[in-house]
């Protein structure tokens, strides 16, 4: 039985999915709440038995139908996969615990919709193969699709629409990449194709190049890198909150998928170089037009959507490093800063309810009826998104810090600096805004729920615990940044002993930092 975990987490949500369509109609509200939340509860359980068995630096493939790689589909478990998956559903369970309180009711299918974006998620975290990664984004693009747009409304139509056609453009580039890539090496299995890249003639290699950079601009269009970032802020403002709130996870999809490429396929080859500069420029870019962007906003959802865009300029930066301390960095950054950033938009959804009209825009509205509650949460989600001590912000971002090297250092410095001192302006300014300035009109109504309190203080806890427990998250991400720097025994594991060592060549070579 242990051998099936790794489907787990495909499966259950899949199973979640199909029960929750066949209930919907036929049982309470409440009674589907409770299956959807307990379904996601389940799964923050396999997640954490999967970590546990990660950390021990094993890499592990589960293949489906019992077909070998490279032949037949295989998931891999490793240390990357298995945070991402944990941190995917903790971040579901404070989505989902929010929804409950009414937000899931505005449209149709919202707990079947939520399960099949957490299949399509997870499955794309686990799949070692590129065509499966291809088919999980886009399961959990059409589920997001439908999340976007629940409930209706003119500007959730209009930024769903800008959405699906931006991400059916990258959907398309992505099919042109993978048949360049399996054109040129005959194999898809990601650690197949590492080792069939290592031998290679010259004409094949620039194939490969052209292939591996368009697969790179189609996931720097997921995760919302500059130039291919303006589809982000308005719909991530126009999404209901808890889909916004797990709307977090998703630009850390095509994080993943970079740095999977980065250190499995492409570590080393020809291509390397060329993908660390796009990354390295692209990334800095993006931190500083968010930086603006954050003190261009007007209305909170945007605000958060451009600290969104901020974490993935630091963390694709990072990536474009390639050393094993950078990657240890931003893996402890990641957590933080998705959990933080999707609690904040469940915080700005509150806040919003009680101001009336005026909603989260920056402008005077009314009081708020729950003032001291909410300013309170707020602070301690701004005290964490702007990296301030004690939060695992300020430790997160020093070790980004202390990662950089050399000439480097004059470019990543002062922009995270800047960019963590207009996050702290941009916050204070709201926060004034919201909770000391004059008042129009009356006292608002309409009390925090229990579950919605639930969901938000399920997620700021995490600032904290990742202080307490610093040393373990440290010591973990900085034993899953050596395993990514080893791509040798991933290949060993799956194809066999000589296989790694023909593709150890160009492996072992040392990425250079830009």
């Amino acid at each position: 039985m242990s051998q099936h975990l790794i489907a787990l987490p495909i499966v259950l949500p899949m199973l979640a999915a199909l029960v929750l369509v066949l209930l919907a109609g036929r049982i309470p509200d409440r009674h589907q709440r409770l299956l959807s939340v307990a379904f996601t509860a389940l799964l923050v359980l396999v997640n954490l038995a999967l970590l546990s068995r990660a950390s021990g630096g094993e890499v592990a493939f589960y293949a489906l139908g019992n077909w070998q790689a490279p032949f037949g589909i295989v998931l891999m478990l490793d240390r990357l996969s298995a945070l991402m998956l944990t941190l995917t559903s903790v971040l579901a369970v404070g989505c989902v615990l929010f929804a409950c309180a009414g937000d899931d009711t505005r449209g149709s299918y919202f707990h079947a919709l939520f399960q099949l974006q957490l299949m399509g998620l997870d499955g794309a975290f686990l799949t070692g193969d590129i065509f499966n990664l291809f088919v999980f984004f886009e399961i959990l693009l059409l589920a997001s699709y439908a999340l976007l747009m629940h409930g209706g409304g003119k500007a959730r139509i209009g930024a769903g629409l800008h959405y699906v056609v931006l991400n059916m453009t990258g959907s398309a580039l992505f099919l042109v990449a993978l048949g360049v890539l399996y054109g040129a090496t005959g194999t898809l299995n990601m650690a197949d194709m590492a080792r069939r890249v290592a031998s290679l003639s010259s004409d094949q290699t620039a194939l490969v190049t052209a292939g591996g950079l368009l697969l790179i601009v189609v996931f720097s269009l997921k995760a919302a890198l500059l130039p291919l970032y303006f589809w982000l802020p308005h719909a991530y403002a126009a999404a209901p909150a808890p889909v916004a709130a797990l709307f977090a996870i998703m630009t850390k999809v095509g994080l993943y998928a970079i740095l999977r490429m980065q250190t499995l396929v492409f570590a080393g080859s020809p291509a390397a170089p060329a993908i660390d500069t796009w990354l390295w420029w692209s990334g800095l870019a993006t931190l500083a037009l968010a930086a603006v962007g954050v003190l261009a906003a007007r209305d909170l959802r945007t605000l958060i959507a451009y600290l969104v865009l901020i974490s993935v300029g630091t963390l694709l930066a990072g990536t474009a490093l390639q050393s094993p301390a950078a990657n240890a960095a931003l893996l402890y950054y990641l957590p933080h800063t998705t959990l933080i950033c999707g609690a904040l938009f469940l915080i700005a959804e509150l806040i919003g309810r009680q101001r009336g009209k005026a909603g989260t825009h920056l402008v005077r509205g009314r009081r708020l009826y729950q003032r001291f509650l909410l300013g309170g949460l707020f602070l301690v989600a701004a005290i964490a998104v702007a990296g301030l001590p004690p939060m695992a912000g300020a430790l997160g971002k020093l070790m980004l810090l202390q990662a950089v090297e050399g000439s480097a250092r004059l470019w990543f410095w002062p922009l995270l600096l800047l960019a963590g001192l207009c996050t702290l302006v941009a916050l204070s300014r709201a926060g004034s805004v919201f909770f000391w300035a004059s008042y129009r009109g009356e006292v608002a109504t309409g009390r925090v729920s229990r579950t919605q309190l639930s969901g938000v203080l399920w997620l700021l806890a995490s600032a904290p615990l990742l202080v307490l427990f610093g040393g373990p998250m440290s010591a973990f991400t900085l034993a899953t940044a050596q395993q990514l720097a080893q791509p040798q025994a991933v290949i060993a594991e799956l194809l066999g002993d000589a296989a790694a060592a023909q593709a150890s060549q160009f492996h072992e070579i040392p990425g250079e930092a830009p």
